[in-house]
């Protein structure tokens, strides 16, 4: 398998957290966004809507969007599981999975802030506030959501609502969001990223991600 993925980009990180949390064999292709890679015509043709993450098969296929992806993966190897097995639990999961997916990302997306840069015109201050203010809102509806007598958002196990929190605590953090108010996704966040597998999907550990921000390489004793 192949992952066309951009460090930063929180879908790819989704996707590239399912891919390692079920154990997958596959490699990263970086495309950069930054220097619209994602519009050219060869990866078009590969995903018509022209973002990141698309997953390539070791047919040829493609498939795109992170949660078509995901529930991909989950039919082809189902264990460990990322959704609960009974009809409501996993009802309410979705819901606060969708409330990041459907509610939050797409207004923080960078083609919709690159539009309100330009042709809009809106200044770098009122950019940043508008990304502040729906990112504040989702996570204050997330925490609503989750259940809060469990280690993780619902349940005893790392799920897909968890997967979707910490890639939306990343957006969080890199906007200066004040997450005082998020006492409980801090602390869910925190549990997943001492994952190995979370931890290598995390932005920073990308073979793409700047020099600047990749861990330092400990030394061979």
């Amino acid at each position: 398998m192949k992952l066309y993925s951009y460090w930063r980009s929180t879908t790819s990180l989704r996707v590239r957290a399912v891919l390692n949390v079920k154990g997958f064999d596959y490699d990263i292709v970086p495309v950069n966004l930054l220097r619209s890679e994602h519009r050219s015509g060869s990866f078009a043709r590969m995903n018509p809507s022209r973002g990141v993450p698309v997953l390539e098969l070791s047919d040829g296929t493609h498939l795109a969007q992170s949660h078509a992806i995901i529930e991909y993966l989950d039919n082809i190897r189902p264990g460990p599981p990322i959704l609960s097995a009974d009809p409501l639990e996993r009802a309410r999961e979705m819901a606060a999975v969708f409330s990041v997916a459907m509610d939050v990302h797409p207004v923080n997306n960078l083609r919709v802030l690159n539009y309100l840069r330009d042709p809009l015109g809106q200044p770098p201050e009122k950019v940043a506030t508008f990304v502040r203010h729906w990112l504040f809102e989702g996570l204050m509806a997330f925490q609503t959501m989750v259940r809060d007598d469990t280690p993780f958002a619902f349940g005893e196990r790392l799920g897909l609502a968890d997967i979707c929190l910490v890639s939306q605590m990343v957006n969080a953090r890199r906007w200066e969001v004040d997450l005082d108010p998020f006492s409980r996704l801090v602390e869910i966040d925190a549990l997943c990223r001492a994952n190995p597998a979370i931890d290598a999907a995390m932005p920073e550990n990308q073979p793409d991600a700047p020099l600047a921000i990749r861990p330092a390489k400990k030394g061979i004793a």
